[in-house]
């Protein structure tokens, strides 16, 4: 993650919120005042879905589940009977 001071920030606005989509990278910026996040909006989507899903017991339970199977478990995607 890369760090700034909020005058850096100022300074280099658009190179940062550049860097930040492109790689993903979340940029820690401090102030006085207290600090932020700058995250792509990518990277917040993914976040909010992540909450949505892990909100709901079952999918959690499901989510946790698919985790824990071994490799050797997995059906291949074109397998898969939907």
């Amino acid at each position: 993650m890369t760090a700034t001071t909020v005058t850096n920030l100022r300074k280099n606005i658009f190179s940062m919120v550049e860097s930040s989509i492109r790689f993903n990278e979340p940029i820690y910026i401090t102030s006085k005042e207290g600090n932020a996040v700058l995250i792509s909006e990518d990277e917040y989507r993914g976040m909010l879905e992540t909450i949505a899903l892990l909100s709901n017991p079952k999918m959690k339970e499901e989510l946790i589940e698919g985790m824990n199977t071994p490799l050797s478990e997995m059906v291949p995607e074109d397998e898969v009977a939907w």
